[in-house]
């Protein structure tokens, strides 16, 4: 039954082995030939949605079972684009991990406010765990990553119960296994009574239900945050590494030195996180071996808080 739902999702969905869409190669790859395929996990009134995927070539056909990554890009839930974690996808996937890279609404596109976003992701995380058989992940180990609002939108899938999509299938949990976070926003209600006078697309009560750090429990999932130690983000960030350690959760801060907000999108820094990233999820089994990522001499290095 397995095989056949496999060779069905083949027939639906070819694979193209290709390296994914021409990107500066800001990571090295190992020398594996990736296959691409773009599956829509949710139709919305604003559109349809994709998840983009990065995955070893013939990894439909060997029916096996893999740990699976969904990214999140940021923007500030108003811009950006699925192509921000193609290097981390695509490097993840040369190292035997399933990674997608998701759309979701946002407000230049679609004008919609944050609380659509976190439906989206949460539906994403969903798709993932209800197809697992089809596409060859293992449901039990499905990790949420992003970045700045893209990293608030996985800590969402993991913390926050509000904004389930109607369509959605309940009996499905949202939670992802693992978290990789890169500069994450953490407390939106904070923010949102810092904010300068003005509109905003958030109100008090929106920002209360999707500030991931009120609702740290000992279900949440294993955690690696990424901070520059310049970014007022931080804050929030430092705030759910004290809440998860309470309770006992393992939950790894790592500090770029006076490093400002996103500084993990450039060289040599996106290096430098891609391989603590590959140690924390080799140190949690879904990977194996040492990462293929060679830093060059004297990059600078992340401190661990």
């Amino acid at each position: 039954m397995r095989l056949l739902s496999l060779l069905v999702l083949l027939a639906a969905f070819p694979l193209h082995a290709q390296k994914g869409p021409k990107l500066k190669p800001l990571i090295k790859l190992a020398s594996v030939e990736l296959a691409t395929k773009d599956i829509v996990y949710k139709t919305t009134p604003q559109g349809e949605l994709k998840l983009h995927f990065f995955m070893p070539k013939g990894e439909v056909q060997t029916a096996v079972q893999r740990p699976c990554v969904v990214f999140f890009f940021g923007g500030g839930w108003k811009s950006g684009s699925y192509l921000q974690f193609v290097p981390q996808a695509q490097y993840l996937a040369s190292r035997g991990i399933i990674a997608a890279c998701a759309d979701y609404r946002i407000s230049s596109i679609h004008k919609t406010t944050p609380d659509k976003a976190v439906e989206d992701a949460k539906s994403a995380i969903r798709w993932v765990r209800g197809h697992a058989d089809e596409i060859g992940v293992d449901p039990g180990k499905i990790i949420a990553a992003g970045g700045s609002a893209g990293g608030h939108l996985a800590a969402c899938t993991a913390l926050v119960s509000a904004y389930d999509a109607a369509s959605d299938d309940k009996a499905l949990s949202s939670r992802p296994d693992a978290m990789v976070l890169f500069n994450p926003a953490m407390n939106i209600t904070t923010l949102f009574k810092q904010r300068e006078t003005g509109e905003s697309p958030i109100t008090l009560e929106m920002a209360e239900a999707i500030t991931p750090n009120s609702f740290v429990s000992k279900e949440t999932p294993p955690a690696i945050l990424f901070f520059g130690t310049a970014d007022k983000l931080k804050a929030g960030g430092d705030e759910y590494v004290k809440k998860a350690r309470a309770l006992g959760l393992r939950a790894e801060m790592w500090a770029a030195p006076e490093m400002p907000h996103g500084f993990f999108n450039k060289a040599p820094w996106i290096q430098v996180t891609a391989r603590q990233m590959d140690l924390f999820l080799t140190s949690l089994n879904y990977l194996s071996g040492e990462p293929t990522i060679t830093l060059p001499e004297g990059a600078p290095t992340l401190k661990s808080e």
